[in-house]
């Protein structure tokens, strides 16, 4: 196990664009004064790491797309064969893969050309995943701004897990007995992030969420006849079934394990987001996984969650340089910058979420809920 790299110290700067040239400098405050974005974006641009590398991602587009046809060649060969839940867990993966490709064309760091980024987004998203493309643009933008902020942050406001006592107030029923014992309960749940997703894209395009409605509504159609039409077809309906079923949820568990050590455990925001330096902002609500080829390749380069924070629109082959430069600055600077290994992410993560629970086991839930709620 590696142990966590941790430099004490410091805060400090404002409001953010998801755009290539990165965040808006603003007025830093605070203990954190010396510590300013902008001095690690002048070095992190005097290597040119925000540059595009069109090359890099045609390469990557072709991977994905060979995982995903080498899973369809597999299919179709093996015919009817329970042989075939190996298949969709493979289709689950290579989904979660895919999602990388729909990630990094949302933040503009793929290619210049903003019409074929946009392609590359609704193909890969909605598609390949039914999941809506137009919706988690929004979605993700808002959570880049305001990261683990209780009110601002939708990654934090959309789940039945609470990430601070005074939540729990508006938790109700099942909610409250997941809530109790979240820190299993959340990773179990995530065997149904894949379906949740879906089911969020459909209400997202309904409710006249998306800005094109109806070409995301017509991909995600296209894709549920073409694939259960081909599981149906293939197979016969109970396979089917349990085909669809491991397919999901190992694509659910894959997009989950992908998010949750990104930022549950770390600094939790409420209120005080108007006095927070971006470099700030970012660097102490984020947590890196310790890198390696592998890795680097599961995750899709999202496990250099600091510094893709930091610069949004970075592509992935560079952030393992911009993780050297933005050590060696929080270093300087006395800013804590948290990295761990792979399995201690995850502990830190369920340790977290059991503590803030206790209260609910021990019967103060209702109490200490109402109590915070007064105090903000």
């Amino acid at each position: 196990m590696q142990s966590p790299h941790v430099s004490q110290a410091e805060p400090g700067a404002l409001d953010t664009l998801d755009a290539p040239g990165g965040p808006k400098q603003a007025t830093t405050a605070g203990v954190g004064a010396s510590a300013t974005f902008s001095e690690l974006l002048k070095r992190v641009k005097a290597e040119g790491l925000l540059d595009f590398d069109r090359r890099y991602y045609v390469w990557r587009l072709v991977l994905n797309t060979t995982m995903i046809l080498a899973g369809l060649a597999v299919f179709f060969e093996l015919g009817e064969s329970w042989w075939q839940l190996l298949v969709a867990a493979w289709m689950g993966l290579c989904g979660a893969q895919s999602s990388f490709m729909w990630h990094d064309a949302g933040h503009k760091s793929m290619f210049r050309s903003k019409k074929a980024a946009t392609v590359v987004g609704y193909f890969h998203a909605n598609f390949v995943n039914g999941v809506s493309y137009g919706w988690w643009v929004n979605h993700h933008n808002r959570h880049h701004s305001h990261p683990n902020h209780l009110e601002l942050d939708p990654d934090i406001g959309r789940r039945t897990a609470i990430f601070d006592i005074k939540q729990y107030a508006s938790r109700r029923g099942l909610q409250r007995f997941i809530v109790r014992y979240q820190s299993v309960l959340f990773f179990v749940l995530l065997t149904l992030e894949g379906f949740k997703m879906q089911r969020t894209a459909v209400k997202a395009i309904a409710k006249g969420e998306t800005k094109y409605p109806v070409l995301e509504s017509a991909l995600i159609a296209l894709r549920a006849v073409l694939y259960l039409g081909a599981v149906f077809v293939v197979l016969p309906p109970a396979m089917g079934v349990a085909f669809v079923l491991v397919q999901t949820a190992v694509l659910g568990v894959y997009f989950g394990l992908l998010f949750a050590p990104n930022h549950k455990g770390m600094d939790v925001r409420d209120g005080e987001e108007e006095t927070l330096d971006w470099l700030e902002r970012q660097v102490l609500t984020s947590r890196n996984i310790t890198p390696s080829p592998l890795i680097d390749f599961l995750y899709g380069g999202l496990n250099y969650q600091v510094e893709h924070h930091l610069f949004p629109a970075m592509a992935q082959k560079h952030l393992a340089r911009a993780r050297e430069l933005t050590m060696e600055y929080c270093a300087e600077r006395g800013v804590p910058y948290r990295e761990v290994g792979f399995w201690a992410s995850y502990r830190e993560v369920a340790s977290f979420l059991h503590e803030v629970s206790a209260p609910v086991r021990r019967g103060e839930g209702d109490a200490l809920a109402a109590e915070a709620l007064r105090a903000a």
